[in-house]
């Protein structure tokens, strides 16, 4: 072990395993708990594994280092204090056999990447479609899922949004406990088989944003504790266990652990950004709060390249989305859970648990497309507590909007896609409004062909005590959207630990066909709102809407040439507006109303109905939302 404390090493991150010349490592662990640390690296021959120990230096703030003549590939564990155990690098960047196995050297530098023209995306005109690698094929690799990225592209979407890929212990999970934050899950491939999917990605276009879990740890194969006490606040506690200790004592190297792992999926990986998971559940009042001073290294780190920061926010606090100089945090988009539940309820009529504070009637939808949130500080049933704050002068894009995700359909129980759960008719007017609408829509796995594949909640947990609790939790969340108890929920729910509950999630792509007409509809919706310059522009005030009946309503798309777009959807039955006394209605001097796309057509599976707009009466088909244009009466 090489040691040189007057030399200071290189290294691009404070903590893990850099390589820093061709056969040689520098390692950096924060562990304040050891009075002296070793290195163990690992040599396997044939079924035994021969260690090699090497003291490692202790600097300041509880950190370890020192230097090992090994390079990629080496096999390494820590030993504190001269114990009997031994333990993986916090910020291992591969566990080849797991969370619980041994951590591996990684040569970043290997990969030629292709992308250098690459200049990323901004939020505005994007459709992003939520993946999860596990379920997306049938491998469940990045390897396989590379093979479908230029359907994706065909089609018009724009940014995909990878579900949680920290290594997570067990054969499957949904990947939000994960416990190796710097290390690509080994179930789907290598590190260098993420980054030849995202240099793929790229090369047709798409960007690339991670779901990351900053709320709380996995439950199972964490061994920060081992390393520090100060990693977690045992005192507060969110849903999933203790707090992450952002603003308490120690937590410097914490928030460190945090936005150096930021800045290394950027870095290294060329991610165009990140979707923040709950971010609600984050306890920090330090003066930086850490999800924005993590999105500010991460845009750093990408230089000139753009990248795009989402946060999900339960309590809808809109400076997420607003800059720094008014108190923001500099994020670019949020998810929109008010317009998926409102959504749902105009669908199918639910009112158990949180839809109970929805209605689903017309002006929601109008609400949504001006406000973006619907609750902005009102009461919520649900919660019994208020919900949001004001949105006024925050950007259409800004929110992202969507009918389904991971979570909103396993919150169904059976995991059930939402085509199942209403009429044909409504679930294309409703596909159209949330394609053409102002905000940023997203799409979840196998929506755009109407996957028959259910998406439930699964995860691979060995540990009795976790995995009996994961099945308690479960079933006291469900229960009330199942209107059960939670001891009858307990007894429906499907197990979330059997393996084929995970394996009836995986995608079917032979269903583009079987459903063409669903296909057809959401690559017809997606080239409408690309090339008709009304539907594509984002911008605020560029829009207004009135109630047209109990399930119909108007959106009207301005522009400075007299060239408006109107989207009139109806979920309800055939209406007759006669008279129309709406001034949203009327078309321009000269000008009158001609259909330029329905969600009726045959070649979406509809009867071939549309609106008629005449100037004495309107007629508006059952169960249909229609595109219209103004063409001039001569």
């Amino acid at each position: 072990m090489e040691n040189h404390p007057c030399v200071q090493i290189q290294r691009r991150y404070p903590i893990g395993a850099e390589l820093i010349g061709p056969n040689e490592t520098h390692f950096r662990v924060w562990a304040p708990k050891a009075q002296h640390l070793d290195l163990v690296l690992e040599e396997r021959v044939a079924n035994d594994a021969k260690r090699i120990f090497h003291s490692l230096q202790a600097d300041e703030d509880g950190y370890f280092s020192g230097t090992a003549g090994v390079g990629a590939g080496a096999l390494y564990r820590f030993r504190l204090n001269d114990g009997e155990n031994f333990y993986p690098d916090p910020a291992s960047r591969f566990q080849p056999d797991g969370p619980h196995g041994s951590s591996c050297v990684v040569d970043p530098t290997k990969f030629a990447w292709s992308d250098a023209e690459w200049r990323g995306k901004t939020m505005k005109g994007q459709i992003i479609y939520e993946m999860h690698i596990g379920t997306f094929t049938k491998e469940g690799t990045w390897h396989a899922a590379t093979e479908q990225l230029a359907e994706l592209a065909h089609i018009g979407i724009t940014v995909i949004e990878m579900m949680p890929v920290a290594d997570f212990p067990g054969e499957f999970g949904w990947g939000y406990d994960g416990v190796d934050f710097f290390a690509p899950s080994h179930l789907y491939g290598t590190p260098e088989d993420l980054r030849a999917f995202i240099d793929r990605a790229h090369s047709l276009g798409l960007a690339l944003i991670l779901d990351v879990v900053y709320n709380h740890f996995g439950p199972d194969g964490n061994y920060l504790g081992v390393f520090s006490d100060d990693y977690l606040v045992r005192e507060k506690e969110n849903e999933w266990g203790n707090a992450i200790n952002f603003d308490g004592p120690n937590s410097g190297p914490v928030r460190e652990f945090f936005i150096t792992n930021g800045r290394y999926w950027i870095e290294e990986f060329h991610f165009d950004g990140f979707r923040f998971d709950a971010t609600h559940a984050i306890r920090d009042q330090s003066s930086e709060y850490i999800i924005g001073a993590v999105g500010r290294a991460a845009r750093k780190a990408a230089g000139s390249r753009s990248i795009i920061l989402i946060a999900e926010n339960d309590l809808q606090e809109a400076k997420m989305a607003r800059p720094r100089y008014v108190g923001g945090d500099d994020l670019d988009g949020m998810w929109n859970d008010d317009f998926h539940h409102s959504a749902v309820v105009a669908l199918t009529g639910r009112s158990q648990a949180y839809y109970g504070d929805y209605r689903g009637a017309p002006q929601e939808f109008i609400s949504a497309a001006k406000q973006g949130f619907l609750y902005q500080g009102q009461a919520l049933s649900w919660q019994k507590a208020l919900r949001g704050t004001p949105t006024f002068g925050i950007s259409p894009e800004v929110f992202v909007s969507f009918i389904e995700n991971h979570d909103q359909i396993a919150n169904t129980g059976p995991g059930e896609r939402l085509r199942f759960q209403t009429s044909p008719g409504r679930y294309r007017a409703m596909t159209a409004l949330l394609l053409l609408g102002p905000w940023t829509p997203l799409l979840f796995q196998g929506e755009e062909f109407g996957a028959s594949s259910p998406f439930l909640f699964f995860a691979d947990i060995g540990d009795s005590s976790v995995r009996d609790a994961i099945r308690r939790g479960r079933a006291e969340w469900l229960a009330p959207f199942l209107s059960v108890t939670e001891e009858e929920a307990r007894r429906r729910l499907p197990a979330p630990d059997y393996p084929d509950v995970f394996a009836r999630c995986k995608l079917d792509f032979s269903e583009r066909e079987k459903n063409r007409e669903l296909y057809e509809l959401h690559v017809d919706l997606l080239k409408l709102r690309r090339e008709d310059s009304r539907f594509q522009q984002q911008i605020r005030g560029g829009i207004d809407g009135a109630v047209l009946g109990p399930a119909s309503f108007v959106l009207r798309y301005f522009s400075k040439e007299n060239d408006d777009r109107l989207l009139v959807v109806n979920f309800g039955k055939s209406q007759v507006l006669e008279p129309a006394p709406e001034p949203l209605l009327a078309p321009a001097s000269g000008c009158r109303w001609e259909t330029l796309w329905t969600s009726d057509s045959p070649r979406y599976g509809g009867t071939g109905s549309a609106a008629v707009a005449t100037q004495e009466q309107w007629v508006l088909p059952a169960e249909c939302a229609v595109a219209l244009q103004p063409v001039s009466r001569k």
